[in-house]
Parts: structure tokens; C-alpha cells; sequence
């Protein structure tokens, strides 16, 4: 008579490693996957894709230095303010220079 017990368990169960395990241990520690694909006819290189993915947690990301969605406007709302700002402050300046040259236009014509 065979039991239940007795035949394998599914990958996974009773190894003590579950998928939450598994993703937690990913995020915490990192991983990196790398890998380029050339093209080529005749020696002559059509084509070069690299692929670099890193699945990490925000903060061990930041910890190897990598933070580049706190500066991209469309992933930041400080990012965003920050280039509105710098947008603001050129057209200011741009418009000041205009009003300067035209009040120096205007007085010259002046009689």
C-alpha cells in the first residue's frame, strides 16, 4: 500500500525554500544577468545587442551605487520638479536677455 507521503514532493516543498524565501534572498543579495548577441556576415558586425539586467532591492541597488531612477523625470517627482525648474529658470533668463535687447532697440529708434 502506498501512502501520499511516500511519493516526491513538488520542487519546492519541504526543501524550506519557497518562493517569498527565494525572491527575498534575490532582492537582498542581487543578481546580475549579462549577455550580448553579435550579428555578423562575412566578418563585417550588422548588429550588436547588450543585455544587462540586475534584479536587486532599491536599496542594495543604491548600496552598489546604482540610482538612476532618482534623477529620470519619469520615474521621479523630484526629478520632475527639478527639470521644471531648470526649465523655468532658463525661459526667465531667455525672456530677460529679449527684454533687454528690445528696450535697447526701442531706445535707439527713439528721436
Amino acid at each position: 500500500m502506498t501512502t501520499a507521503g511516500r511519493f516526491p514532493e513538488p520542487y519546492g516543498h519541504g526543501s524550506g525554500a519557497n518562493l517569498a524565501d527565494i525572491l527575498e534572498r534575490v532582492l537582498d543579495k542581487g543578481i546580475v544577468i549579462a549577455g550580448d548577441i553579435r550579428i555578423n556576415l562575412l566578418d563585417i558586425e550588422l548588429l550588436t545587442v547588450k543585455l544587462r539586467l540586475i534584479v536587486a532591492s532599491v536599496d542594495k541597488a543604491k548600496e552598489m551605487g546604482i540610482d538612476w531612477w532618482e534623477s529620470d523625470p519619469a520615474l521621479s517627482s523630484r526629478a520632475r520638479r527639478d527639470e521644471l525648474t531648470r526649465e523655468n529658470a532658463e525661459l526667465r533668463e531667455r525672456l530677460a536677455r529679449l527684454e533687454e535687447l528690445e528696450a535697447g532697440h526701442t531706445q535707439r529708434e527713439a528721436p
